[in-house]
């Protein structure tokens, strides 16, 4: 099992290469057809290989339509401990509600989020009031700190 294993993954991984967004969309069906297995060995290469800790997010969908899509991060540990560093001082300091969409956006921009999630990220940090008390600064920084956190620990 382990040189199918490897196949799959080598197979993904030079598709990803070619692919000038680094996003590739797969039939899981098709992909077991090629190399003659079952749909369960390509979830176990799924969430064995292609782990946000090994720099990939894999979004999927069962059934009839569905799909997988892979999409290589790039990031590396000196930007995920800069980025965990300025969680620490977002804490810490507060952060605007109009510096929490920046910085989610930002997010987004280096693949570190998707678009979605940076959709619900500046959902949650919005604010329509017109006064900001320092309490809700830090609130706000707090949230977007356990949303960040939970992602850097997918991933």
């Amino acid at each position: 099992m382990s040189n199918l294993v490897n196949s799959i993954e080598n197979y993904i991984k030079c598709l990803l290469e070619a692919s000038p967004s680094a996003t590739i969309l797969l039939q899981r069906k098709e992909l077991a057809e090629r190399f003659k297995c079952v749909p369960s060995q390509i979830n176990y290469v799924m969430s064995t290989r292609f782990t946000p800790e090994r720099g990939y997010l894999v979004d999927s969908r069962r059934g009839g339509g569905g799909y997988l899509r892979i999409r290589r991060l790039d990031l590396n540990r000196e930007r995920v401990v800069q980025l965990v560093e300025l969680l620490r001082s977002l804490v810490r300091d507060g952060i605007t509600p109009q510096e929490a969409i920046d910085f989610v956006e930002r997010l987004a921009d280096t693949r570190l989020i998707t678009r979605r999630e940076s959709l619900l990220m500046k959902a949650a940090v919005r604010n329509d009031a017109r006064q900001e008390e320092e309490n809700l600064c830090r609130l706000r920084a707090a949230m977007l700190a356990r949303m960040l956190e939970a992602l850097l620990h997918e991933s």
